[in-house]
C-alpha cells in the first residue's frame, strides 16, 4: 500500500463492512421497551433512522427523550447490541474487497461511529486489520454526528491521503454529510441503516452492493 496511492476509501462499519442489522434492531427495541414504546421492524427502523440519534426518538416519541430518557436508551442499546453482536459477520464479499483493493495500490481506513475500544478487537477478531492505514472509532459521547471525527480522521492522515481523492463508503445519510464536511466524495450502500429512498435524498451515488460501491469509488476519485 504505497504513500502515493491515487485513491482512499474511509469505510463505515456497522452496517456497512459489519453485517449487524439485526444486532442493531434487536438492541434498539430493548431500548424502546424501557419506554415503554412498542417494537419496530427493520424496515421501520430503515426508513426514520437519521444522526443525531436522540432525533430518530423523536420521530417515534414525538417529542425528543430527556436527557435521562436517552441516557436510560443509550446504556440499554450498548448493552443489548454487545450481545447481538456476537452472532454477525463481515457483509458478504468484504473481506475479499478489502484485499483486492490493497492489492491494487490503493488505501483505505476505517472509521466507525461504535466505541473505539469496542471497535479495535472487533476488526481484529476478524483478521482484516492489516488493510486498514488506521481504525478509529468515536471517542467521547454517543450518538452524534459522524462530521468532525471525520475531519479529524483524514487529518490524522494528512500527508499520505488526499481528501479530494477519498471517498467515504457507508450506509447512512450522515456517512455523506461527514464526507463532505471533510472534503471528500461519498458512495452509499443500501444494505445498512436507511432505505434506498432516504439514501437517494443525499445526492450522492447510492449502491446495493459493496462491489458496486469499490467500483464507483475507484470512478469517482480517479
Amino acid at each position: 500500500m504505497g504513500m502515493q496511492a491515487s485513491a482512499h476509501i474511509v469505510w463505515d462499519w456497522n452496517g456497512t463492512l459489519f453485517h449487524d442489522n439485526e444486532a442493531i434492531i434487536g438492541a434498539t427495541n430493548a431500548a424502546f421497551a424501557e419506554l415503554g414504546l412498542a417494537p419496530i421492524t427493520l424496515e421501520q427502523y430503515r426508513s426514520l433512522y437519521c444522526v443525531p440519534v436522540p432525533n430518530f426518538y423523536e420521530r417515534l416519541l414525538g417529542r425528543l427523550p430527556t436527557d435521562a430518557e436517552w441516557e436510560l436508551m443509550d446504556g440499554v442499546f450498548h448493552r443489548h447490541y454487545a450481545t447481538h453482536r456476537e452472532r454477525c459477520r463481515l457483509t458478504e464479499g468484504a473481506a475479499e474487497l478489502l484485499a483486492g483493493w490493497r492489492s491494487a495500490g490503493h488505501s483505505q481506513s476505517l472509521l466507525s461511529m461504535y466505541g473505539h475500544e469496542e471497535l479495535v478487537p472487533l476488526v481484529r477478531g476478524f483478521g482484516i486489520e492489516t488493510h486498514f492505514l488506521r481504525v478509529d472509532g468515536r471517542t467521547g459521547p454517543s450518538g452524534g454526528s459522524k462530521a468532525q471525527h471525520m475531519v479529524r480522521h483524514l487529518e490524522a492522515l494528512s500527508g499520505v491521503v488526499q481528501p479530494a481523492r477519498t471517498v467515504v463508503i457507508g450506509d447512512a445519510a450522515d456517512d455523506a454529510v461527514a464526507a463532505r464536511e471533510a472534503g471528500a466524495r461519498a458512495v452509499l450502500y443500501t444494505g445498512g441503516s436507511h432505505s434506498r429512498d432516504s439514501l437517494e435524498e443525499v445526492g450522492v451515488p447510492v449502491v446495493d452492493t459493496l462491489a458496486q460501491a469499490v467500483e464507483e469509488a475507484q470512478r469517482i476519485a480517479a
